[in-house]
């Protein structure tokens, strides 16, 4: 799926996603910013050290996001996986309570890509990534992250693996 030309937003203080998120500065990790992105629907891209940090996300503060985020929902990422052929864990939490976490996100993980490079997370001006989802919920996702910087437009793409979980067809 190519995504939508990624637009940069808001950036928000250490302080205030440690508020959020209720988690001490130290589990962020201090590499990048924590930063708003669309590729269509807005992300809040949050940066954590490792997978322990992913693992213990818990009681996030809708309240406080909602004043200082205008996204559509919140993405924690980590460089520590599950699996050691994937480059990423991903966690993306909703502020609904009827769907307070997703499994498998293409949007959210279109926005981290363009994210990644933008950021030069990973040093390069290309990524090719394996980003892992869902697997703290039981719904284990792979998603393929391809994204390349030309001149001042980044091209993202995503693609994937999930759990079918229900079929149906349309009359």
């Amino acid at each position: 799926m190519k995504q939508h030309p990624p637009k940069f937003k808001k950036i928000i203080s250490t302080k205030n996603i440690a508020d959020i998120l209720n988690i001490t500065k130290n589990s962020l990790d201090s590499r990048c910013q924590i930063q708003e992105v669309s590729t269509d629907l807005p992300f809040l891209i949050v940066p954590l050290k490792g997978l322990n940090e992913v693992k213990n996300m818990a009681n996030i503060n809708w309240e406080l996001f909602k004043k200082y985020s205008s996204a559509l929902a919140l993405l924690v990422f980590s460089p520590e996986t599950y699996k050691k052929e994937n480059d990423l864990n991903v966690r993306v939490f909703i502020p609904y309570p009827t769907i307070p976490e997703d499994p498998a996100t293409g949007s959210a993980n279109g926005c981290l890509a363009a994210y990644l490079v933008e950021h030069k997370y990973f040093q390069k001006d290309a990524i090719d990534n394996r980003v892992e989802q869902g697997y703290e919920i039981g719904r284990l996702s792979l998603l393929y992250l391809k994204a390349k910087r030309h001149k001042d437009a980044i091209d993202v793409q995503v693609g994937g693996k999930v759990i079918m979980i229900a079929k149906g067809e349309l009359c």
